[in-house]
């Protein structure tokens, strides 16, 4: 589905403002710091690891790794088209699947931080935990799993739900 319909998950992201409210939300966090390697687990377009990258670059911090991987080739053209028109380097790429996350290339571990937005809902839900358990597993002791997911609600029902055909979970579920 993503490979045809890149451009509108880009316009509609755009459009109920996804890429300021991830900005805003690392520009916050506490636990950014220098020397950080980061892994965005199912990176799309870009847009987690570009705000954590700019948020980052705003606090006056330096990661020592940013690796993003996706399943989707056209998402990845947009991403590169992205670090391209920014002018951007240091952030790598890898075509890879979230439920096989052992085709990542040599020296894809030990992250201190590992983010996922907007992935999980996509998995089967009997392959939820394989898929949260295999991107664990790329952490280091004591390292952070950041997961932004789309909640169950009246409105992202028809929004994330149909129109995206993806699975929506409460609270409680999770």
């Amino acid at each position: 589905m993503f490979t045809q319909r890149t451009g509108s998950y880009a316009r509609f992201i755009r459009a109920v403002l996804y890429p300021q409210g991830l900005r805003g939300y690392f520009l916050r966090a506490p636990f950014l710091r220098s020397g950080l390697r980061v892994l965005d687990a199912g990176c799309g377009t870009g847009v987690v690891t570009l705000g954590l990258r700019d948020a980052l670059a705003r606090r006056g911090m330096e990661p020592t790794a940013l690796h993003a991987f996706d399943l989707t080739p056209p998402m990845h053209d947009r991403f590169r088209r992205e670090l391209t028109r920014r002018r951007l380097s240091g952030i790598d790429l890898a075509e890879a699947d979230v439920l096989h996350p052992e085709t990542l290339p040599a020296g894809w571990g030990g992250y201190d931080l590992v983010v996922s937005a907007s992935v999980l809902e996509y998995v089967p839900r009997d392959r939820f935990v394989d898929a949260l358990a295999g991107i664990r597993g790329h952490l280091l002791d004591g390292g952070l799993f950041v997961l932004f997911i789309t909640r169950r609600s009246w409105l992202m029902r028809p929004l994330i739900g149909r129109w995206w055909t993806s699975h929506l979970y409460t609270a409680a579920e999770l």
